[in-house]
């Protein structure tokens, strides 16, 4: 397959690259690099099946050539990018979707949405399935990221029933691993950096609020999976070992052996108090099973930080 990944230099776009060329696919990456990181591929530049193009997605996008596979996942993707970009996250949901979805139409490519477990909002249903509509204030600070995605998902859905766009739809929940940014403000990279630096871990709230973690080896494999199979309405991939953040933050102390302690500060506006991903429907799609632990998957990660110290 000739695949072209938006979003290609991020966390997990240069992951899947790293996957779709091992597979033997040629990748062709393409990022504007806002929150994106040029050393996330720079071990990819040069390969004969990998090609880079700075690119802003929301701009009409030209591929000479044939494209089968079109993978979504140009977007800001952490609390504080939203909050710094929070027009160009709107615009990368609606405008960068509507080309991309364009662009899948003009070559007969599979289209392959990155959604979010965002779209459940802070979740009245727990844990959360696919045929939960959420609970989402449109206006909040979280709105921008929220509301883009599910307007991506609306727009992917009716590219597939109008225009008959092979579409996919992956609702991504909390996934860590190396590549990540210290400074993105997701808690993975955030706690991590804080104990290897010896800085007091900073939990929002009482730190009650929960979270599941996917090692991003087992997110990956998931997403190739789906792209291969039958499935065109929204599955969610994800760990569904539910964890406080309090628990989470005591864990990073314990496998890191600092002697960080532990800081509280006000919790966010509209911050979700609950996140688990119900993955009966990629079990039974997809044959997806979690191969890595919480505990290893830290591990490495943590290893991949300490080296970029």
């Amino acid at each position: 397959m000739r695949v072209l990944i938006t979003g290609g230099a991020g966390f997990l776009g240069s992951h899947l690259c790293d996957l779709f060329i091992k597979k033997g696919h040629s990748v062709i990456a393409m990022d504007n690099l806002i929150t994106g990181n040029i050393d996330n591929i720079a071990h990819l530049i040069g390969h004969k099946k990998f090609q880079f193009i700075k690119h802003d997605v929301t701009e009409f996008i030209y591929i000479p050539g044939r494209v089968d596979a079109i993978l979504h996942f140009a977007s800001p993707a952490s609390p504080i990018d939203y909050a710094n970009y929070p027009i160009q996250t709107l615009k990368v949901g609606s405008l960068g979707t509507h080309k991309a979805l364009g662009l899948a139409k003009g070559k007969r490519a599979i289209f392959l949405l990155a959604s979010t477990s965002e779209v459940y909002g802070d979740p009245l249903v727990h844990p959360q399935k696919e045929s939960y509509w959420g609970n989402v204030n449109p206006i909040g600070p979280r709105g921008v990221y929220d509301e883009a995605k599910r307007f991506a998902e609306s727009l992917a859905m009716a590219y597939h029933r109008y225009h008959n766009v092979d579409v996919k739809i992956v609702r991504i929940f909390n996934t860590f691993g190396p590549r990540m940014r210290k400074d993105d403000g997701r808690v993975v990279p955030s706690f991590i950096d804080q104990a290897i630096n010896g800085q007091s871990l900073t939990i929002f709230g009482a730190g009650l609020q929960t979270r599941s973690f996917c090692y991003v080896s087992d997110l990956v494999s998931g997403i190739y999976k789906l792209l291969y199979s039958n499935a065109h309405e929204p599955v969610n991939l994800g760990n569904p070992q539910e964890m406080s953040v309090l628990c989470f933050a005591k864990l990073i102390i314990k496998m890191t052996g600092t002697n960080s302690q532990i800081s509280f500060k006000d919790l966010p506006s509209d911050d979700p108090k609950v996140r688990q991903p119900d993955i009966s429907l990629a079990k039974k799609l997809l044959n997806w099973k979690l191969e890595v632990s919480l505990e290893e998957g830290l591990r490495k990660t943590i290893q991949w930080f300490s080296k970029q110290r």
